[in-house]
């Protein structure tokens, strides 16, 4: 186990790539399953949840060879097994999306509950009611078994934008008997970029960044090369942090095209960028004043399905609100549990009333103190990074082990564009 020592006030600066995209990169892992032929996986990051895939991989009986630091070659000629390791699916919750190619591949998967980070009640219904829809009988009994002799297109209406449900029910339609149409589908760039390499493979899935897919079911898919893309979290934690520590960032890579939302919620703490290509350079002058609604209402920053405002920014955001002048309300409609790590950033001096699990209000700026915290997920972790990169004094963070799941290598790359941060071996 690891923790970071941080020392807080120094402006970042330089030039940052981010990392390929985690929440494509684990759904096309999972669909290399669904061809015997070879796949080439490129800009894959080097992540906990992205190894916990690739062993599971493994025992399913896919050989898997790293080509280079974020390149892999995989090749699935038969599947050995037809449960998923208890040890490993419980680590993330990704291991759920082995269900619908394993359906569709060979009929039959038995998977534990999925774990992943504790954010708030994370139902799995809409996966049941898409692969029902499609053919499958699934039994619940301390784990989850879905069979299905032959699946079969039809059109499905999705109870909830699920990012994971869209992609089993489209990884098992793709080869499904006849055509498949799914309404209220999620559309978020990682969806989007899983289409695009099923159809790389001889999927034929149209409508894909709309909340209507339409899939044409084929009787098999062949090999590819697919390049993940950018992780817009990334892009959206360099972002924030770049404004709190009144640095200058250019982020290359950045696909700006994915952050419209984030640019009008930015704009609402006063923060603002430049784009030239698929360059963001965000500059050190910040107003970082809260923009009131017209009438001089206290604004609001909410999050929504795509193409609204990512959840998981809202706890970016809400640190970010804590160094900005002015008061606004921050709402996490999604999960009851987000914004349980606000009491922390409370200690260190944020101006912060927690109204209920799904709203805050912050009165900033507040000149935050070093403290000592414990990562409790991904994103609330980076949040935490990002507050004792801005306060004043030392920090330590413990349990980084959660913050390094969502983010490769993070403190090295943060100590290239000078943040005083050292990853040290926890006694």
């Amino acid at each position: 186990m690891y923790k970071y020592i941080v020392h807080g006030g120094y402006p970042v600066k330089g030039k940052i790539k981010p990392c390929g995209n985690k929440n494509a990169a684990l759904p096309c892992l999972a669909a290399t399953l669904l061809t015997d032929e070879t796949i080439v996986l490129k800009n894959i990051p080097e992540l906990e949840d992205v190894h916990v895939m690739i062993s599971i991989l493994k025992d399913l009986g896919s050989e898997v060879e790293r080509i280079s630091g974020n390149e892999y070659r995989i090749r699935t000629s038969d599947i050995k097994r037809n449960d998923i390791p208890l040890d490993a699916a419980k680590k993330i919750r990704a291991s759920i999306l082995f269900a619908g190619p394993l359906l569709a591949r060979i009929g039959k998967v038995i998977l534990p509950p999925p774990g992943g980070d504790v954010i708030g009640r994370r139902r799995l219904d809409t996966h049941f009611l898409a692969l029902k829809e499609l053919g499958a009988q699934i039994t619940i009994d301390g784990q989850f078994v879905f069979q299905a002799d032959k699946l079969t297109g039809k059109e499905i209406f999705l109870d909830a934008a699920s990012v994971t449900a869209t992609e089993n029910a489209i990884m098992a339609a793709v080869l499904a008997d006849g055509d498949t149409t799914l309404l209220n589908a999620a559309t978020e760039p990682h969806v989007q970029d899983l289409c695009r390499m099923l159809n790389k493979m001889g999927a034929n899935i149209s409508g894909s960044g709309s909340n209507i897919l339409h899939i044409k079911g084929v009787k098999r898919l062949s090999g590819t090369e697919m390049t993940i893309g950018s992780d817009y979290m990334e892009v959206g934690s360099f972002i924030g942090l770049a404004a709190v520590t009144r640095g200058e960032l250019e982020i290359v890579d950045a696909a700006p095209e994915h952050h419209r939302m984030t640019r009008i919620a930015f704009g609402k703490l006063g923060i603002s960028w430049e784009t030239s290509g698929q360059t963001i350079k965000v500059y050190a002058k910040q107003d970082l004043k809260v923009v009131p609604d017209i009438g001089g209402m206290i604004p609001k920053i909410d999050d929504a399905p795509w193409p609204g405002f990512p959840t998981d920014l809202i706890s970016i955001a809400l640190v970010v609100a804590t160094q900005v002048e002015g008061t606004i309300l921050l709402h996490e409609k999604m999960f009851e549990s987000r914004m349980f790590y606000v009491d922390k950033l409370i200690s260190m001096g944020a101006k912060i009333v927690l109204c209920d699990p799904h709203r805050a209000v912050i009165v900033g700026p507040s000149r935050l103190q070093g403290s000592e915290m414990i990562s409790p997920d991904v994103r609330a972790g980076m949040a935490m990074l990002i507050a004792a990169l801005c306060a004043e004094g030392e920090s330590t963070i413990h349990n980084v082990y959660q913050i390094e799941r969502g983010y490769e290598n993070i403190a090295a790359r943060l100590r290239a564009l000078g943040a005083r941060i050292e990853r040290v071996s926890e006694r």
